[in-house]
This record gives C-alpha cells, structure tokens and sequence, in this order.
C-alpha cells in the first residue's frame, strides 16, 4: 500500500493538465469512452428502456450471491457455492471487525433528516459503505471514471472461466471490506475482466444488505443532464458496433431495488465520468444531472485528495452550494473552502498529515482542526493518515 502511495505521491507532483479522477492508484486502466462515440438518441423513458433484469440476478446469483436468480446453463453450481460459501466468511469477518464498530457510530452522528438522494463522487464500487451510513436514502449517485459495464457477460462466460473470477471477486471484494474504500486498482482490474466490476461490487453490496434486484437499465446524459435510457434499438445498435461505441453503451446503470422482506423501492445509479473541470466543461451533462437533484447529502473517501485540487473546483463547487452535510476522511472539503460556504467541520480520530501528498494549505489548516477536536474512532473509513490512524470529517452548515 506505501508503495502505491509513493507513486501517486510522484504523480501528484507531476499533474497534467488534465488530472485523473482515482481514487488510490495514479491513473485508470479504463477511462470512459466520450458520449460522442455513439449517435445521441431522441430522450427515451424509462418505461422504453431495455431491461437487463434477468442477466443481473444471474450475476448477483453467481458472483455476488443473491438468492434471486439462476445461475447460467453451462456453470459448475458448486463451484458458485464454494464461492459463496467463502464469500460469506469474508463478510462475517467484515460484520465482526468493522461493521459491529462503524454502523453505532453512524447511527449517533448522522442526522435522521437528512435528504434522502445521496451524491458520492469518486465513489465508484462503494455502495457499500452508502448503504451502511445512509441506511434511508432513496437515491443514490455515485461517480468514478470506471464504466458499469454490461450484465449480459455473465450469460457468455465459458466454464472454465468461473473459477478463476470468483477468485478475483473474493479478492477484490475482500479488499473493500478491510480497506474501507474500493481501490481503483482494483476497479481497473476488474473493469478489464471478463465480468463488469462496478456493477458487480454494486449487486455485492445490495446482497449483503439484503436487497433485490428490481431493474436495471442503462443511459446517456444529455447535455442538459436528462437521463435517455437504452432502448432495444439502442442495445443492438451498440452489439453490433465495435470498441469505445460497444463500451459507451454500458457506462452508466440505474438500478431499482428494494429490500427482500418488502418495502418502496430505491434506486442506485453509477455514472462514470472525470470529474475535472476540463471533462466537466467539455460534457456539462453530469453537473446538470447533479444539480437536479436539488439539496443533497454527500459523501467521499480515498478520492486522492482531489477536492484539495484547483482542477477540480467545478464538483468541490457543486457539492458546496447543494449539499446539506457530507461524510469524509481527509480526502473531503479542505477547510478554507468549507467555511468560506458557511460550513463546520468536526474531526473524528487522529490525523499527523495526508496518506498521499497533498497541498500544504489544506495539511496544516487539517492538522490544527484534528488538534483542535481530538475524537476516537475505532474503525477506518477511506484512507489512514501518513501514520495509519483512522480518521473522519463531518461537515456540516455552521451552528449561528
């Protein structure tokens, strides 16, 4: 881990001008493809909208061990219950050491009248962690640069392929539940496997919490931010085109789901997208998405210490003027800009410094708040600081 620190530390010092939106590893394996690579369709609704509801429980079946949905004609069904039976081991490990300490801590400080639409930037694979801190929300965004990718793999998986990728799942999986944040080498990894990694670490985490898979849809952003959903025409049109216009097509998910002993249904989407100003100029759908929403609660963690950075001031802006409270590690709101907007921040564990190098402003304006507000946390939430202690930011409006 010191050693992937080191080298973002290197490229942090040496940005381009056009800086990538990671979340613990220098740069992407896969980057979104531009809208453009696909011909902009007439807005079509969700109710035209291709529904991949089938081949996303088969996925869930098989990889992240939902009970709805069959496992597909062709795969070994012991090897995919030797994989959950080792999958469920990891969790219980995960219940024990860090969910047993980290969901009474949130019970305590996150308010009960929070909006219920969630935005988590450079989030992507982390559902999760949303889900445990926001057990009522209703919307949920997250945002990296990794694509969802498309369910339909699970259906052309070969035999012997199963083993070998259930192994990669545990591995990858396993990683979030002891690192606290999904790691976006990881996220490349699995982004190049012959299964989609984000939406698989998304249907992990639904089964986890007990959730069902209602729908799943996929959709472009206009530029004026209104969600057009695939059609079937759409989907074809993708199947026979080749390279980025095939990836485009499964960039961004929306996923309707609700839990197994009943209730409303909820709905989760992933965008992949660069977060930059440069990107978030040249594609301004995403923010038009964003604001849309209206008044938001936020969260981010192992985001690199992107919001710290002036290339990205157009997502640290946005979450500012639409945010009613965020949760972070150190990788949040650096202080200057969070009080400047109005807000406080409250500092929970202990914190000597960034994990990666970052700006001396923020570090030492940090240090003086942790010192400040000395608070115990006994579980790690994104990234450790430069000593390894857990830390976490509250930030909230300013009580007059």
């Amino acid at each position: 881990m010191l050693g992937r620190a080191i080298a973002l530390a290197a490229l942090l010092a040496a940005v381009s001008p056009s800086p990538v939106a990671a979340a613990d590893t220098p740069a992407p394996a896969v980057p979104p493809v531009p809208a453009a690579a696909l011909p902009s369709p007439a807005p079509a609704p969700a109710s035209a909208a291709r529904d991949f509801v089938v081949p996303a429980r088969m996925l869930s079946r098989v990889a992240a061990c939902g009970v709805t949905g069959d496992i597909p004609a062709g795969l070994d069904p012991h090897t995919v219950e030797a994989h959950c039976a080792a999958l469920h081991t990891l969790e219980d490990r995960w219940r024990e050491k860090w969910l047993s300490r980290a969901k009474p801590f949130f019970e305590r400080v996150v308010p009960v009248n929070l909006p219920p639409e969630v935005v988590y930037p450079f989030g992507g694979g982390d559902l999760l962690t949303v889900l445990v801190v926001f057990p009522a929300a209703t919307d949920i965004t997250t945002l990296s640069l990794e694509p969802a990718g498309d369910a339909r793999a699970i259906e052309r998986l070969s035999p012997g392929d199963l083993a070998p990728i259930l192994s990669e799942v545990r591995a990858k999986v396993n990683h979030l539940f002891e690192l606290a944040h999904s790691k976006t080498i990881d996220m490349g990894a699995m982004a190049r496997s012959k299964i989609p990694g984000d939406l698989t670490y998304a249907l992990a985490a639904l089964a986890i919490h007990d959730m069902e898979v209602m729908s799943l849809k996929y959709f472009r952003l206009a530029p004026t931010g209104e969600l057009q959903y695939l059609t079937a025409a759409d989907v074809d049109a993708a199947d026979a085109a080749e390279g980025g216009a095939k990836r485009t097509a499964f960039q961004h998910l929306e996923i309707e789901f609700r839990p197994r002993a009943g209730g409303p249904k909820r709905v989760f989407r992933h965008i992949a997208a660069n977060l930059d100003d440069r990107h978030l100029t040249e594609d301004p759908g995403v923010l038009r998405y964003l604001e849309s929403k209206g008044q938001i609660t936020a969260i981010t963690k192992a985001a690199s210490y992107l919001l710290w950075w002036k290339e990205f001031s157009q997502i640290r802006d946005y979450l500012l003027s639409h945010m009613a409270w965020m949760i972070s590690d150190s990788t949040g709101i650096p202080p200057d800009d969070a009080e400047a907007a109005g807000f406080e921040q409250i500092a929970y564990g202990r914190f000597d410094g960034p994990f990666l190098r970052s700006g001396k402003r923020a570090t030492d304006r940090f240090l003086a708040l942790w010192a400040d507000h000395p608070q115990p946390l006994s579980f790690r939430f994104g990234y450790p600081d430069r000593a390894l202690h857990n830390h976490l930011l509250i930030t909230r409006p300013r009580v007059p």
